[in-house]
C-alpha cells in the first residue's frame, strides 16, 4: 500500500523532565511531516494552561501543526470561547472539540457546567458560531463507556458531525473488525465523516490493560498472548509491540484507511518504528 497519512498525540508535561521528554520527541517525529499533533486536556480541563503553552511553542519553535483538544467539562462557555479566540488569534485553526472526562475521571459521573457547554454537539455547534475551525469530534467503536447503547453512542455522533465536525479521531482498538464493522455502521447510519482510527501501540501492557477498563477497549486473547512473560524484558516487549502495530495498519490500509492516529503518551520510538515500517519518511 502506499504511505498512508500519520498524526501524533502528545500530553502537555507536568515536571521539567517530562517536558524535556516531550521535545525529545517531538523532534524525533516532526520530520516525519505528520498531517498534525494534537494535545490534550487532562480530566476536568486541569491541564487547560499547559496544553496552550505546550500549542504556543510548537506554533513558534516547528513548523508542525499543532491541534488542542478542548472540552466542555469545568469552563463557562464565556471562558471556552475566550480560549478559541486565543487560539485563532495564535494561528490554530484545528481543534478536537470534545466533551471531556469529568473531575474524578472517565468513570465518574459526568454533570454539565450549568453556565457552559452541556456535550461535544453543543462545543462544536458554539466554536463555529466564533470561527470557521475544522473540528475534529471522538468516536468509539467499541462504545462510549457512558453511552447507554450503541445506537445511542452512533446517534450522538451523527449529531457532533450534523453539528459541523469535519473528522472523527477513533479511540484506540486492537481488533480490527469492531473497528470494520463500525465503519459500515457509520456508513449505514448516513454519517458523512472521515474516520481516523487511533493507534496505540503497547509500551507497558499492565498500562494498556488499565487504560483499556477506562476507555471500554477490548484486548484480543492472541494479543495477550504476545506479551505473556515479558514484564521484564523490554527489548522484546518493544519488538513485539511495533510487529502488533505495523502489523494493525498494514491489515487497515488494505481495508482502505489512508490515515492513522497513533497515540504516542510522549515517547518517539515505538511510533517512530511503526511509521517508518509503514512506508512514512522524512
Amino acid at each position: 500500500m502506499n504511505a498512508p497519512r500519520v498524526s501524533f498525540e502528545f500530553f502537555p508535561p507536568k515536571t521539567s523532565e517530562a517536558e524535556a521528554s516531550l521535545w525529545k520527541t517531538v523532534e524525533r517525529l516532526a520530520p516525519l511531516n505528520p498531517e498534525f499533533v494534537s494535545i490534550t486536556y487532562g480530566a476536568d480541563g486541569s491541564t487547560r494552561e499547559r496544553t496552550h503553552q505546550v500549542i504556543e511553542s510548537l506554533l513558534t519553535k516547528t513548523n508542525l501543526k499543532p491541534v488542542p483538544h478542548l472540552t466542555c467539562v469545568g469552563a463557562p462557555q464565556e471562558e471556552i470561547d475566550s480560549i478559541a479566540d486565543e487560539y485563532w488569534n495564535m494561528g490554530v485553526r484545528q481543534i478536537v472539540a470534545l466533551r471531556g472526562d469529568p473531575e474524578g475521571g472517565a468513570e465518574a459521573d459526568y454533570v454539565p457546567h450549568p453556565q457552559g457547554y452541556a456535550y461535544a454537539s453543543d462545543l462544536v455547534q458554539g466554536l463555529l458560531g466564533k470561527h470557521p475551525f475544522e473540528l475534529f469530534v471522538a468516536a468509539y467503536p467499541e462504545t462510549h463507556p457512558q453511552a447507554i447503547s450503541a445506537d445511542a453512542d452512533l446517534e450522538n455522533l451523527k449529531r457532533k458531525v450534523d453539528a459541523g465536525g469535519h473528522r472523527a479521531i477513533t479511540q484506540f482498538f486492537f481488533d480490527n473488525e469492531i473497528f470494520l464493522r463500525f465503519r459500515d455502521r457509520v456508513a449505514a447510519a448516513q454519517i458523512d465523516v472521515e474516520l481516523i482510527p487511533g493507534i496505540l501501540p503497547v509500551t507497558n501492557f499492565n498500562t494498556l490493560v488499565r487504560f483499556a477498563g477506562a476507555c471500554g477497549a477490548s484486548i484480543p486473547h492472541s494479543l495477550s498472548t504476545l506479551f505473556e512473560g515479558l514484564d521484564e524484558d523490554p527489548t522484546t516487549r518493544q519488538l513485539i509491540a511495533a510487529h502488533a502495530a505495523v502489523s494493525q495498519a498494514e491489515d487497515l490500509g488494505r481495508e482502505g484507511v489512508e490515515d492513522f492516529h497513533f497515540y504516542t503518551l510522549n515517547r518517539a520510538d515505538l511510533s517512530f518504528a511503526v511509521c517508518h515500517a509503514l512506508g512514512v519518511r522524512g
